[in-house]
């Protein structure tokens, strides 16, 4: 039976226009101010600000920030090029999404949102204070045009995401109504108010599938003051930006100045924070993070390292298996791979210990798979059985596990018998198919030598089944043109996760993404069952059945061995010199870093202690 998700807290509002074209069967729905997946969101129509700001924070001030390698455009919805950090803040959605909230979205560009209970459509009405960067307004035109473009011109992700919109059309001045063919798709409402709504006229006389170093045209708090193509890129907060005192925004966007400088690699933009080159940055090295600070401007004080335990999900890293090649396309030889990589020692002395073996695709949140089966799990499971792995049934999933002494004699073992049961066998010390004596050879493609010192000990534990394994490194521009077109072996590689999953999940598993380049499902999983399974997810009319749903397909996906799952860690590791005033609350499900600001008496006496501190 259908829960009833009805539209939230509606807002005394007349939609006007809006009401007078639609159907006379939905001019009893009335417009909201945001709307959840399920049941009721966070913040009523009146709310001022989200909890997790301050919204009497400061403006003002410059943040600098780092990013690697390169950029060459600043055009982020294609598959073309790379494009800069923090293009973000300048272009905008429908509506905004709070970060102590599963999934609810509330109105940005829009004032308000209508849909009726089965939410087979919606609509919704744009601000009429809404403006473009050159004092233009935004318009339902520019909605309509954004999502056609995207759609037909922009990254094959966006054509796969909003593919079940049947129609988009203007129903008043201000007002937009798309339509959709699924009306199980509950998540359609939600996934149309992300939409990057682009300016129509910016693009008249340019092309859009095309790189671009040309300043672009947004709605956002920032435009780009100056760049250098490939060095840096410097934004500038919009003194009279039209959103500034929304709700979704009061508090946030607070620094005059953001400016992103690239460095080449890890090693030297770690080296640049601590000389003060940049003020912040997200740890994502272990080593780094248990060695690299030590220095004496952290020991005076001036910067300082910090964790920050949040509850976002973890998702799945992982050695990804291309199961298109030939010798990954059994489950067995992919699952003896995994006796090969040792975890435990890896944590141990690699990771300095900070980090959690995962075991589910939704690790950290309440819709990981655990245990065996639940009784609601089995009524979906059960319909597949014999189509799905016997193991779903009757196994708890668990990786392989070590003592982390080094020594995986055991495992290897195990992972051998499994490689002979899929008909292979060794032969002058190097394992050779059966039947047809070929070598079993592959290559592991990376995008940066820091995965090198996990990857190699991986290598060699390999090379003693008889397995011959290049670990190949490469750049941005070579590594993304080889991922789109499906042209590896392996990779090391994640798939982040919401307290939401939905459409995009179609994106990492679906059959339909396998074959189209450029999407995230690497593996090429080609599965009705698994189709179908997605499909479910997407329609789950509650919570409840929401997390039921999630658990039985990740049950399906971890006894599939489509990866040899890493680990994850429930931290964020920040580094920031001390020049910065933060909100007293951090959001569950994000770090907030966008509702920080410059405190003026912190950098006046960080400068005063780097200016005693030179003189000394």
């Amino acid at each position: 039976m259908r829960m009833l998700a009805a539209v939230i807290a509606a807002l005394p509002l007349v939609l006007g226009s809006v009401l007078g074209s639609v159907s006379a069967a939905a001019q009893t729905v009335q417009p909201a101010h945001g709307i959840a997946m399920h049941g009721k969101p966070k913040y009523g129509p009146d709310f001022k600000h989200f909890d997790y700001v301050d919204p009497l924070a400061p403006k003002g001030g410059e943040i600098r920030l780092s990013a690697l390698r390169t950029f060459n455009t600043f055009n982020p919805y294609t598959l073309r090029g790379d494009a800069a950090a923090g293009l973000g803040r300048i272009f905008e959605s429908l509506t905004a999404r709070a970060e102590d909230e599963a999934f609810s979205q509330y109105g940005l560009l829009a004032e308000s949102i209508t849909m009726p209970e089965d939410r087979s459509w919606v609509a919704f009405t744009l601000r009429p204070e809404a403006r473009w960067h050159d004092g233009k307004p935004v318009t339902v035109e520019d909605v309509i045009w954004s999502l056609t473009t995207l759609r037909t011109k922009g990254v094959p992700f966006f054509r796969f995401y909003y593919r079940d919109v049947v129609k988009a059309e203007k129903t008043g001045p201000r007002s937009v109504k798309f339509t959709f063919k699924d009306t199980t798709n509950r998540e359609l409402p939600l996934i149309l108010g992300e939409l990057p709504v682009l300016p129509k006229h910016f693009w008249a006389n340019r092309d859009f599938e095309k790189t671009i170093l040309e300043a672009p045209l947004g709605s956002g708090p920032y435009r780009i003051k100056s760049f250098e193509p490939g060095r840096s890129i410097t934004y500038a907060r919009i003194k009279d930006y039209w959103g500034a005192n929304l709700p979704v925004n009061k508090g946030q966007n607070n620094a005059d100045i953001i400016r992103f400088d690239y460095y080449r690699d890890a090693t030297v933009a770690l080296e640049a924070f601590k000389s003060g080159d940049y003020d912040y940055r997200l740890e994502n090295t272990s080593k780094v993070w248990a060695t690299g600070y030590n220095s004496p401007p952290f020991r005076q004080g001036l910067y300082k390292t910090e964790e920050i335990r949040h509850q976002i999900p973890t998702g799945m890293q992982g050695f990804v298996f291309n199961t298109r090649k030939e010798i990954f396309k059994d489950p067995l030889v992919r699952q003896a791979l995994a006796y090969g990589f040792d975890f435990e020692w890896t944590n141990k002395n690699l990771f300095y210990g900070q980090y959690t073996r995962t075991a589910s695709y939704f690790s950290n949140s309440e819709l990981a798979s655990s245990g065996l089966p639940s009784a609601e799990e089995l009524k979906i499971l059960n319909k597949y059985k014999g189509r799905i792995p016997d193991a779903v049934f009757t196994k708890t999933y668990r990786p392989p596990a070590t003592d982390g002494s080094g020594r995986l004699r055991k495992n290897l073992r195990q992972g051998r018998k499994l490689l002979k049961k899929a008909g292979w066998i060794i032969k002058d010390g190097k394992l050779v198919n059966a039947k047809t004596g070929k070598p079993f050879a592959f290559e592991i493609l990376l995008i940066t030598p820091a995965f090198e010192r996990v990857v190699l000990p991986f290598k060699r534990n390999l090379k003693r089944l008889g397995i011959e394994v290049s670990v190949r490194t490469v750049d941005t521009a070579q590594y993304r043109k080889r991922t789109d077109d499906y042209d590896f072996d392996m990779v090391v590689s994640s798939f982040g996760q919401s307290l939401s999953p939905g459409n995009e999940q179609r994106d990492f598993w679906g059959s339909n993404a396998a074959q189209r380049p450029g999407s995230r499902n690497w593996v090429g999983i080609r599965n009705p069952v698994i189709d179908e399974m997605i499909e479910a997810v997407i329609s789950a009319p509650d919570r409840q059945s929401l997390i039921t749903r999630t658990r039985a397909l990740d049950r399906v996906l971890l006894w599939g061995h489509y990866v040899i799952p890493n680990w994850h860690i429930r931290i964020f590791r920040v580094a920031y010199w001390n020049k910065f005033g933060r909100p007293k609350i951090t959001p569950k499900y994000g770090l907030g870093f966008n509702g920080w600001w410059i405190d003026q008496a912190k950098t006046r006496a960080l400068a005063n202690k780097l200016s005693s501190a030179k003189s000394k």
